[in-house]
């Protein structure tokens, strides 16, 4: 499913399109989605100029005159912008019209969501779906110096693995399982060590694993494994960069042990046994 470098890769390709544009129409052609759509939408938002589009986590942040646009691309959703001419694909289920251009959400599961937050609600960030999210992995609370006490305090008095851990997005946002996997590689971690038991040096180490592999993916375009292609319709090529995740039995580019794959929380988790010694 899409993760935080699919969705900044998204908001990338997109942004450039739409800031500054007004919204001429908006479509719901199928609006069953994780959460219903606003019916109100296609009444509310004509006449409406996108200021900014911004990420927190998952989530796209589409800044309008009077609100907030959340779109989330769910298991298998992906936004594409179109000609306003290019007829409607089965799976499109929103269409936002920018005059000549569409923005596209395509989602075959529906389990994306394009919601609303009104000004007069208050902040975006009070937004009951993102006030309880980690810290983003690329802001000043992240940072080289900040990342390592963040990890090292949320960690503390914590029994589950820090696979696990890093995937609840409590901590710190954007680590799925792609990333978990490449990032405890790059960290030399377990995955099934206790987060509580992680010291400062790991949780440093750690922390700049994260940054780091989110960079690269982003840079590559994201992971295409089923559905995710950008908003031109490229997937995305950090598959091909790996060290460990989807190469079970193949050696380790470090030290030449097989890479071994188990199930944690019916999630795959590919580690290196030499490398990543508990």
């Amino acid at each position: 499913m899409p993760e935080l470098p699919e969705v900044e890769v998204t908001r990338l390709g997109i942004a450039p399109h739409l800031e500054g544009q007004k919204v001429s129409a908006v479509k719901v052609v199928d609006g069953r989605l994780r959460w219903p759509v606003p019916r109100n939408l296609p009444r509310m938002l004509p006449g409406q100029k996108v200021h900014s589009i911004t990420r927190r986590g998952k989530y796209l942040l589409l800044q309008m005159d009077t609100g907030y646009l959340l779109i989330h691309l769910g298991m298998t959703g992906t936004l594409r912008i179109l000609p306003s001419t290019d007829s409607l694909k089965p799976h499109d289920r929103v269409t936002f019209e920018f005059g000549k251009l569409s923005l596209r959400l395509h989602d075959p599961r529906k389990f994306g969501a394009v919601l609303w937050h009104a000004n007069k609600k208050g902040p975006v960030e009070k937004n009951t779906l993102l006030q309880k999210l980690g810290v983003e992995p690329f802001s000043p609370e992240f940072s080289a110096q900040l990342g390592a006490d963040v990890l090292y305090k949320a960690s503390r008095k914590r029994s589950v693995a820090v696979k696990q851990f890093l995937l609840a997005g409590q901590a710190v946002v954007g680590v799925g399982n792609i990333y978990c996997s490449e990032s405890l590689f790059e960290a030399g971690i377990h995955p099934t060590k206790a987060a509580g038991k992680l010291s400062k040096p790991q949780c440093a180490r750690l922390a700049n694993a994260v940054r780091l592999i989110l960079k690269k993916a982003i840079a590559a375009g994201g992971s295409s494994l089923k559905d995710f292609v950008n908003s031109e319709g490229d997937p995305g090529y950090f598959m091909v960069q790996t060290k460990v995740y989807d190469r079970k039995g193949l050696p380790c580019k470090v030290c030449k042990a097989p890479i071994v794959q188990i199930v944690q929380g019916q999630r795959s988790t590919y580690f290196c046994p030499q490398c990543q010694k508990r």
